[in-house]
């Protein structure tokens, strides 16, 4: 990668993971005012979808429009204006799990349904159905270094395009014997709205440049855990300082051996 470096204002965020089933419980977690509690990811109801589109959407599909709404709400903005980029290191385990379990019978007659949430492009197209949102959209994966490639993208559009844009980065988990190659425990993901220019809502300042640095590790071990096991929450030290308006750089995990050199300046 380029060693230029790219920066925005970061506007607005959403997160979801297990036991944090927002932004704000979350920020209670990392500034440490409130201990974390591991428990199954809380996935709120699409109400946003119509009702055909709600009864058929995944958990990826609730994942991505509740962490893309909250930090869209966040940012004060209009989503149906938001440029985005969706990043995940593979698409629905579940609905995956099943179209193997069919082709693996005598019916194969797979369900159009069930085929279309299957495909790493399925959360952009329903956020699409739901926000009627008709700007540019980029869908891209990179494994574990999925979060850090999205982030790059994002800010990529910013500099270039000069318009605000959403990142939605997320992870699924698979059910067995698909989890015992791809052990992602759990459903998790965090939303950046990023903008060109500051704003009153603006949290910080975000300047993103290659780094051979050794990526930080979070001191508290169960989100580690997190960090390592979900590839979205690669992004935990960087959320760490957010929630505790701190500024500097933090370094994350990338594409090995490089890693991401993330400097948060204040507004």
């Amino acid at each position: 990668m380029t060693s230029n470096p790219l920066s925005a204002w970061i506007e607005g965020i959403g997160f979801l993971a297990p036991g944090l089933d927002d932004w704000a419980a979350t920020q209670a977690v990392l500034r440490g005012e409130a201990a974390y509690a591991a428990a199954p990811s809380v996935l709120p109801a699409p109400s946003i979808l119509p009702p055909a589109e709600r009864r058929r959407a995944s958990r990826v599909v609730k994942l991505t429009l509740a962490i893309g709404l909250e930090a869209a709400q966040q940012a004060g903005v209009d989503v149906a204006t938001l440029a985005t980029v969706f990043s995940a290191s593979g698409a629905d385990g579940h609905n995956c799990h099943a179209l193997c379990e069919q082709l693996a019978g005598d019916d194969r007659q797979i369900s159009p349904t069930r085929f279309h949430n299957s495909v790493h492009n399925a959360a952009a197209g329903y956020w699409g159905i739901a926000t009627r949102a008709m700007a540019p959209c980029q869908v891209l994966c990179a494994y574990d270094a999925s979060f850090g490639a999205g982030l790059l993208d994002a800010l990529a559009q910013v500099v270039v395009d000069q318009q605000p844009t959403l990142l939605i980065a997320y992870d699924s988990e698979y059910p067995e014997p698909l989890h015992s190659k791809r052990d992602t425990p759990d459903c998790a993901g965090v939303g950046l709205l990023l903008s060109p220019q500051k704003t009153p809502r603006s949290l910080a300042r975000i300047t993103v440049a290659g780094s051979p640095d050794v990526a930080i590790k979070m001191p508290d071990p169960d989100l580690e855990k997190l960090r390592t096991a979900i590839p979205a929450l690669r992004s935990l030290p960087l959320l760490e300082m957010l929630a505790r308006g701190e500024f500097g750089v933090v370094c994350l995990d990338y594409l090995p051996p490089m890693q991401l050199a993330v400097d948060l300046q204040p507004c």
